[in-house]
């Protein structure tokens, strides 16, 4: 699919921190931004590829001058892929027109619609994950983390698996063995917002799509994302949407204009 067909509900799809239950593989076709990828903050640019495994943080920009492409591939062990997050920024024209003509095969495939879809569809995505591992190795290992990078990774990776319990910033900085502060500090310096400013993307991003993609009960939700009570995810979202759960759940034309 393209960014705008990912994005069609809104820009917060992608541009909120989230986590996927599926692999996602980006190629950037035109214009540049910022990236959140597993809790750094990075440029991003035309011809970069931008892979995102199932339980990874993420977020991008996805303003109207950037255009790209998509895939999504189910975490169910059909496609072999890597298990961490990776940005390549291809140079080389070949390169270029590969990862091109993978989707392009690909779409063709859906569009058409002919007969062995599914397999045919497990096939181009085991290609495209060969041409990812293969790049990957021409690129060589990555620079080494800092120790600020490691930590932010490692309380990107507790958020992954916590966010939705309810649990507090400052429970996460203890499992971490640091302070609030401290943790705080070395957030705003690599992903480039607070952590209890990540901690409230990860819930909004999720409380919308709960509300917006599924039917299950408000009050449902409210637990399901740590809320004390139906009340309490009220105000959070009057608080940071602008709106309650009831009016998000009926869509963009009740709300106000935030994106």
């Amino acid at each position: 699919m393209t960014l705008a067909q990912m994005t069609r509900d809104g820009a917060w799809q992608l541009e909120q921190l989230h986590v996927r239950d599926h692999h996602l593989l980006i190629w950037i076709t035109r214009g540049q931004g910022r990236l959140l990828l597993h809790g750094l903050r990075r440029g991003f640019g035309a011809h970069n590829a931008i892979y995102i495994p199932a339980g990874k943080l993420f977020a991008m920009d996805t303003g109207r001058h950037i255009q790209g492409q998509a895939l999504v591939v189910p975490a169910d062990g059909r496609v072999q892929l890597p298990d961490r997050t990776q940005q390549l920024r291809l140079q080389d024209g070949l390169a270029q027109a590969e990862l091109t003509g993978l989707f392009d095969d690909m779409r063709r495939e859906i569009h058409e619609n002919r007969p062995f879809l599914a397999e045919a569809l497990v096939a181009q995505a085991s290609l495209m994950s060969i041409w990812l591992r293969r790049q990957i190795q021409l690129h060589g290992p990555a620079p080494r983390a800092s120790a600020a990078e490691r930590l932010v990774r490692r309380y990107s990776d507790l958020l992954a698996e916590s966010f939705h319990t309810g649990r507090a910033m400052a429970s996460y900085a203890e499992e971490l063995e640091i302070t609030p502060t401290h943790l705080t500090r070395v957030c705003r310096q690599c992903a480039g917002m607070t952590a209890a400013d990540m901690l409230s993307q990860m819930v909004q991003h999720e409380a919308r799509c709960l509300l917006r993609q599924s039917d299950m009960p408000i009050n449902e939700i409210a637990s399901e994302l740590g809320f004390g009570s139906a009340a309490y995810f009220s105000r959070f979202s009057q608080q940071h949407f602008g709106a309650t759960p009831s009016q998000i759940r009926k869509g963009p034309a009740t709300l106000p204009n935030r994106g």
